[in-house]
């Protein structure tokens, strides 16, 4: 956005200093043998429109690609046995009967609590913050809690139901709450407007339902590529490591000195801080101690995944549908598993699969410190126990994500509203990342542009 503004001929002169050897992040695609690999994320949600419009920014319009909802199926360990995620929930709210009174992942008791829920009113008083293992057995007990909830949102944020924020974590549902009490009530309600804002149009042919997640057809390095070619390289400055940032005055006007490894420095107006929330801590520390202390209060856990190639017979093997996940009460290390090749097109060669693992989180941090022999003799171990899958791999890749997820906990946005205010005192900074309003890659996004546009506005107008 910069870059596009300096050259629409505005008065900016942007720079991108990067840690790593190249740009991305955790985003980085891997084809091996016909198989595309993802180290990191793999797609983003399509309901949040702003990484698809980067992508069409960028030329890649034609290379977006939905997942084949058509055979989504997902599937909850439950006693050893691969039970299907009940038809018609709404990651949590019931919208069907039946599969819910089905389900053996809910107890009678948490069957009955989901029909007393849609009895439940509004709160008389405002609720503070709670955790969502907290607002989840509230509304729906116990089992939902453990055999739905908490699974689910280990696999997104590999994080602990019982420490993360329901207010910033769920907050659909949490403004659900205040409006109508239950739950269920209200996103029967919000389906039903819905519903009737697509018909008003009755001129209009009914259009097929969006993918609930988008790709793009080669991996989303596809997307790191083409932005890439769209910074000029003399502007790019890979593998420096800023050291500090200190305040300057060049006549009478305040400015940025940031002072890299090999006694590398450069000055700057303003400074977007694309970085995770302990960095900008670190470095934020000599010029605003405050803002330094709630940025540190942000926790963080750390990721991996464990891709694994398999031939057509193993493709034979598995049941239909996305891969499944793994509750605590299972005692197994493994998070979750998806089965890339049936989630998206494109993925592996026609009649091969392609295994996705997922590990680390809350629950076994130590988990990144095993050799990556050990890692994947553990995962084919879980496998062969879940899905009684023991053929060899024609291949496997394993990749860390060292404290790359943030932790929105209990009083998530209290710290955000803090940073903010101190914010409002420094016109030549900006926070950009997944630290703070989201954890996706169209939060990123997001916040990447609100970043520019607030520099743009207090800096370059």
């Amino acid at each position: 956005m910069l870059a596009q503004a300096r050259r629409d001929g505005a008065p900016i002169e942007e720079f991108l200093i990067e840690t790593q050897s190249c740009l991305g992040g955790v985003i980085k695609t891997e084809t091996v043998d016909g198989f595309v690999v993802e180290a990191g994320p793999d797609s983003f949600l399509t309901e949040k429109p702003a990484a698809a419009a980067l992508c069409y920014e960028l030329g890649l319009g034609d290379s977006l690609l939905g997942s084949n909802d058509s055979d989504r199926r997902t599937y909850i360990l439950h006693k050893g046995k691969l039970v299907p995620f009940p038809d018609g929930l709404m990651l949590l709210a019931p919208t069907r009967t039946w599969p819910i009174v089905k389900t053996p992942l809910l107890s009678l008791r948490s069957k009955f609590a989901i029909v007393s829920e849609w009895l439940m009113s509004p709160p008389d008083n405002q609720i503070g913050d709670e955790s969502v293992a907290d607002f989840v057995r509230r509304h729906f007990g116990d089992a939902m809690l453990e055999n739905i909830a908490d699974p689910l949102l280990a696999g997104v944020y590999g994080g602990d139901s019982a420490s993360l924020s329901a207010r910033s974590v769920l907050s659909r549902f949490w403004q659900m709450e205040k409006q109508y009490g239950s739950l269920t009530r209200g996103t029967l309600k919000a389906r039903r407007r819905r519903k009737l804002e697509a018909g008003k149009d009755t001129l209009a042919p009914p259009e097929m339902a969006p993918s609930l997640f988008t790709t793009l057809k080669n991996g989303l390095g596809q997307m790191i590529e083409a932005l890439n070619k769209n910074l000029e390289t003399s502007r790019t400055f890979l593998g420096q490591h800023v050291l500090a940032v200190e305040p300057e005055q060049i006549n009478s006007e305040s400015c940025f000195r940031l002072r890299c490894d090999g006694d590398v420095s450069y000055q700057a107006d303003a400074i977007i801080f694309a970085l995770p929330a302990f960095e900008c801590s670190r470095l934020l520390a000599g010029l605003d101690l405050p803002l330094a202390e709630s940025l540190g209060k942000i926790p963080y856990n750390s990721a991996m995944t464990v891709a694994l190639g398999y031939d057509s017979d193993t493709t034979r093997r598995l049941p239909p549908g996305f891969g499944f996940l793994v509750p605590k009460k299972e005692n197994r290390r493994l998070l979750a598993c998806t089965f890339v090749h049936a989630k998206f097109s494109h993925r592996a060669p026609p009649g091969r699969a392609l295994l996705r693992c997922f590990l680390g989180g809350s629950r076994d941090p130590d988990v990144l410190n095993l050799s990556d022999e050990a890692i994947v003799a553990l995962v084919r171990q879980e496998l062969a126990a879940i899905l009684k899958l023991s053929a060899e791999p024609l291949f496997s890749r394993v990749h860390r994500s060292p404290r790359a997820m943030a932790q929105y906990v209990v009083g998530h946005e209290e710290i955000v509203s803090r940073i903010h205010a101190r914010l409002d005192q420094h016109p030549g900074i900006a926070l950009a990342g997944n630290a703070y309003s989201g954890i996706g890659i169209s939060d990123c996004v997001r916040t990447g542009r609100a970043a520019a546009e607030r520099l743009m506005k207090n800096v370059y107008r």
